[in-house]
């Protein structure tokens, strides 16, 4: 009997929500409909902040109808995520994608806006890229974009892969004209911080700087390939850029070691691991390059 590859096809993208849909939450926390939101663990849910509109009468629930009211245990504005305490572990937790996103792919984007169980849309991944600004004073290192439709109420849901294991969190908030999808790797890694900490650090310097093309001589002093660098137009008073040397006219071009040509650059290596520790920042002065070590602060 010959196969039929649509019905194969059909019948497995199904199971892949239905296997999603089981740690796919509703979020009750705004005014208006609900949100969606991904168990992390059986106690923590992880959704998008943008929809979490109150810190007090907050409500989850589960796949199998189970109500329990939830507290928020942190959120980032940079990154669009927050995480929910339930008040019992009774969540199935997620299954990460063991397999990175491909441009091409086919996904589902899973959420449960209403109590009528969850609701899907179909795509494919069209780009994979990253750094981006948020717009909210921080950097996403990486964002997966894909052509599904974002119902109301699929933010903070997942989205998934063939197998209906997850590849990362949607979310509407980023005002980028649709829907962007926050990998699974970048969005634990944040879930697990708000869960300990209640925020994320974010490195800090006190600087106003513009990119610029470096010349010739400073390539070359450089010893590396390197196209522009940050011209420090201002710093800021008490700043830790001006406590520990750094002047205007000083090209920055490097930090720890990692190349900094673009203002992206300077956000993502200045992550919560620095806040607070002294850092070498490597600057042109005077066609010269120097490395100053600079104590970090947090943003």
């Amino acid at each position: 009997m010959t196969k039929n590859l649509f019905v194969e096809l059909s019948t497995a993208m199904a199971d892949a929500a239905e296997r999603a849909g089981k740690s796919t939450a509703l979020v009750d926390a705004r005014r208006k409909f609900p949100a969606s939101g991904i168990a992390f663990a059986k106690d923590l849910i992880l959704t998008a902040d943008h929809v979490v509109e109150r810190d007090e009468d907050i409500k989850a629930i589960l796949a199998d109808g189970t109500e329990l009211p939830a507290q928020l245990a942190g959120r980032d504005p940079g990154t669009d995520l927050a995480v929910l305490k339930l008040s019992q572990p009774s969540a199935v937790p997620a299954e990460v994608s063991q397999s990175a996103a491909r441009v091409g792919q086919l996904i589902l984007a899973v959420g449960r806006p209403s109590t009528g169980g969850i609701q899907s849309s179909f795509g494919t991944i069209n780009a994979i890229g990253g750094p981006v600004r948020t717009g909210r004073g921080s950097v996403l290192e990486r964002y997966i974009k894909t052509d599904v439709v974002s119902y109301p109420g699929f933010s903070g849901g997942p989205l998934v892969n063939g197998d209906g294991t997850i590849l990362g969190v949607n979310t509407s908030g980023f005002g980028h004209g649709g829907a962007l999808t926050i990998p699974a790797d970048i969005a634990w890694k944040i879930a697990e911080t708000l869960a300990k900490h209640g925020k994320v650090k974010r490195g800090y310097l006190g600087i106003r700087s513009q990119a610029v093309e470096l010349p010739a001589a400073a390539k070359k002093a450089l010893k590396r390939e390197q196209e522009s660098g940050l011209l420090l137009v201002g710093l800021e008073a008490d700043s830790p850029a001006g406590k520990g040397g750094l002047m205007v006219g000083d090209i920055l071009v490097g930090i720890a070691g990692e190349p900094v040509a673009h203002q992206d650059d300077l956000f993502v290596n200045l992550g919560a691991d620095t806040v607070g520790k002294s850092i070498a920042v490597d600057v042109l002065r005077g066609g010269k390059l120097e490395s100053i070590e600079v104590v970090v602060g947090e943003r």
